[in-house]
């Protein structure tokens, strides 16, 4: 007696998840995640901020980036949310007025929590790598780490691991010092 298949999620599926929760489908599975706590908001908050003068308006910058705080991606059957991505302005001169892109990013920046790790470093990571995404970065505020990652011949490859409190060059935003320990203040 072998068990069903199991069908493959929608996005029926997706809009039934609890507003307390985020949902995403990854390979034709549907992860439901806890909103993330403080360490983890704050990472991606402050991360997000540090991006958005130089490489979003062009302040103190090069410009060139159209940056977005958790946007919705449908990317091959799959609806992915990055905690933050970006794509280059010759591929996305103007933000579309849609709920959810179909326009892979240059950059996607995952920050890792405990209930998100595995599925991030796995599933995601391949699934952003089969999308062409240039550039990922990780980011574990409970560890105060940044992981850098170039996509080559469709693998990652990694770039720099980073810890603690220094400034740290990583691309594609490497036309400016990030001050890592903004990134785990308190």
């Amino acid at each position: 007696m072998g068990s069903e298949p199991k069908r493959p999620a929608t996005y029926e599926d997706l809009e039934a998840i609890p507003p307390n929760c985020v949902g995403e489908i990854v390979d034709g599975e549907l992860y439901v995640s806890p909103r993330p706590a403080p360490p983890h908001a704050r990472a991606a908050f402050k991360l997000a901020g540090w991006l958005d003068g130089p490489f979003d308006d062009g302040e103190g910058g090069p410009g060139g980036w159209l940056l977005l705080f958790e946007p919705e991606l449908h990317l091959s059957g799959n609806a992915l949310v990055p905690d933050v991505a970006g794509w280059r302005r010759e591929r996305m001169p103007v933000m579309p007025e849609v709920a959810a892109s179909t326009l892979a990013p240059d950059w996607v920046c995952e920050v890792l929590s405990p209930s998100t790790a595995v599925l991030d470093r796995e599933k995601k990571m391949r699934a952003y790598a089969r999308e062409g995404v240039s550039h990922l970065w990780l980011v574990d505020p409970l560890q105060h780490a940044l992981e850098v990652y170039r996509l080559e011949r469709s693998r990652w490859s990694q770039q720099g691991i980073w810890k603690g409190e220094g400034l740290v060059r990583a691309e594609p935003f490497d036309a400016l010092e990030l001050k890592l320990g903004v990134l785990w203040s308190r």
